[in-house]
């Protein structure tokens, strides 16, 4: 569950984050975040950014977005009942597909938060009826990101 999630300009280039907790469920026997947990943490932070940008969580009408590449570094555990902050960006837009870059920072102090770990989502545009094969962005996507992520956003022609 998100605790909370809008616009933040504290991780440049992030501009965006979404708050939540470790929960019991995804810990292991000693309660720490499990491996294969981690992209449940990305996931709900990226649907909370589309939500943020007024996207369909699903992809537009007739354009399924579905995950073609995930990864994650990790650099620190995370506990059962750690405050997460996940920071979300779209790193680039194609043709037919989004990059998302991730952030997971355990609150500190100051603002000063302890880096836990990167992501990178690639999302794909498929044609939701018939075919699945990758359909372009729909441009009122392709504006709405580019909107909120200004110069930092990379453009494919």
């Amino acid at each position: 569950m998100v605790l909370g999630a809008g616009a933040d300009d504290r991780r440049p280039p992030f501009r965006f984050c979404a708050r939540t907790r470790v929960d019991f469920a995804d810990t292991d026997a000693g309660g720490v975040l499990y491996y294969g947990r981690w992209a449940h943490y990305l996931d709900r932070a990226v649907i909370a950014y589309r939500r943020h940008l007024g996207l369909g969580l699903l992809g537009e009408p007739g354009h399924l977005a579905v995950v073609r590449a995930l990864s994650v570094a990790y650099h620190a555990s995370a506990r059962f009942d750690d405050p997460l902050e996940v920071f979300v960006r779209t790193a680039r837009i194609g043709r037919t597909s989004q990059t998302l870059d991730v952030r997971l920072e355990r609150p500190g102090p100051g603002g000063a938060g302890e880096h836990l770990a990167d992501g990178r989502l690639v999302v794909v545009g498929v044609d939701a009826y018939d075919t699945a094969r990758p359909t372009p962005v729909p441009d009122p996507v392709r504006a709405r990101v580019a909107a909120f992520e200004g110069e930092a956003l990379e453009q494919a022609p």
